[in-house]
């Protein structure tokens, strides 16, 4: 079964491909399609809202299934004013650049002291009109980690922030772990279960038409 990962993002693609390899799904990205493909506004105020509307678009114009996901970050002790939710690489109007992202929480981290921080994620999938599947589960979001103001020397476009993300167990940055452990920090076991359901669901469908 082919779905369609409605990001641009190559290292989001590569890391949803990996954790998804043991279903029986092919996963492409929007890059993938050789097509021209538009900005798609996020507007929603959680991430659950924010991926409906990027799948929405994107099913839109593609008329296949495609899914979606949005992450929103969340910092234990900062002011609500400087708490990015769901506005992590859009500060003060701006779009940043992954250089601009880690000069950005480098800097709050330096003035709040290291930063207790969890991602809420979600994903919305629409494979028609009358198949949506939408969840942000508990089992979506991330453990909690640190968030220090000193980067390590490894970077990934795409993911600027794993360069100061330390994980709280072992005290190592991310790009300090395992290959097996970065990609399970990437893409949460929840994503899995959500996988799984949808697959179930396309069987029970097809035996209920036999």
């Amino acid at each position: 079964m082919r779905l369609i990962y409605g990001t641009g993002n190559p290292a989001k693609l590569s890391a949803m491909q990996k954790r998804l390899s043991g279903f029986d799904l092919e996963i492409v990205g929007l890059k993938d399609l050789n097509i021209e493909i538009p900005e798609v506004p996020e507007t929603g105020s959680s991430p659950l809202e924010n991926a409906y509307q990027k799948a929405a678009a994107y099913y839109k114009l593609l008329m296949e299934p495609v899914f979606s996901c949005d992450s929103g970050l969340y910092f234990d002790q900062v002011p609500d004013e400087v708490q990015p939710g769901v506005h992590v690489r859009n500060i003060n109007g701006r779009t940043l650049t992954d250089d601009e992202m880690l000069e950005y929480y480098s800097g709050l981290a330096k003035e709040y002291g290291d930063l207790t921080a969890r991602y809420r994620n979600a994903i919305c999938l629409i494979v028609d009109d009358n198949h949506i599947y939408r969840a942000m589960e508990e089992s979506m979001a991330s453990e909690p980690f640190l968030m220090k103001s000193k980067p390590h020397i490894m970077r990934k476009e795409g993911f600027p922030l794993d360069s100061l993300s330390v994980d709280i167990k072992t005290g190592k940055y991310y790009y300090d772990l395992d290959k097996n452990e970065l990609d399970t920090v990437a893409v949460e076991d929840g994503f899995l279960e959500f996988f799984q359901t949808y697959i179930d669901s396309v069987v029970k469908r097809k035996i209920a038409l036999k």
